[in-house]
């Protein structure tokens, strides 16, 4: 049952990509142009798909945590650190770069692997590439120099 309702949420979010046209890199990269404002090139429709997330997911744990605990589960899982460290600011950048350069967010991306061809397999290669070597790197801070395997 968990599975089939986190399958129809991918799906609306999915096809809620595909309706605001944030499937295409383009009309992000066309946002993230600043330079293209006066000129009637800059295209804000980003900004409008990121309101309206914002509101949904504002309004949704506002209703969410009134609960004592989830529909599906036995405890809220929040986070409770409040530091910053290193991987907190790069991990943000680091997507932000690639998301610039590419104009794909993982959202999209999966999405566009439908209709975008190569630009988003290719980015999605990256993607997971990313990711493993996240793991790794983190892996390597929590271990002991002892046992910390070679480069």
């Amino acid at each position: 049952m968990i599975v089939l309702l986190q399958f129809a949420i991918g799906l609306v979010f999915g096809l809620g990509l595909v309706v605001a046209g944030m499937s295409d890199p383009a009309k992000v990269l066309n946002f993230l142009d600043i330079a293209a404002i006066g000129s009637g090139g800059w295209d804000a429709s980003l900004a409008f798909v990121m309101a309206g997330a914002i509101a949904v997911t504002f309004i949704g744990f506002r209703l969410v945590l009134r609960r004592d605990q989830p529909i599906f589960g036995e405890r809220f899982h929040l986070p409770t650190a409040r530091d910053l460290d290193s991987r907190i600011v790069a991990g943000p950048a680091i997507f932000g770069v690639g998301w610039g350069l590419a104009g794909f967010c993982p959202g999209p991306a999966l999405t566009a692997t439908l209709t975008g061809g190569a630009p988003a397999w290719l980015f999605l290669a990256a993607m997971f590439a990313g990711m493993a070597g996240a793991r790794v790197l983190a892996a390597r801070q929590v271990a002991p120099a002892a046992v910390r395997p070679p480069i």
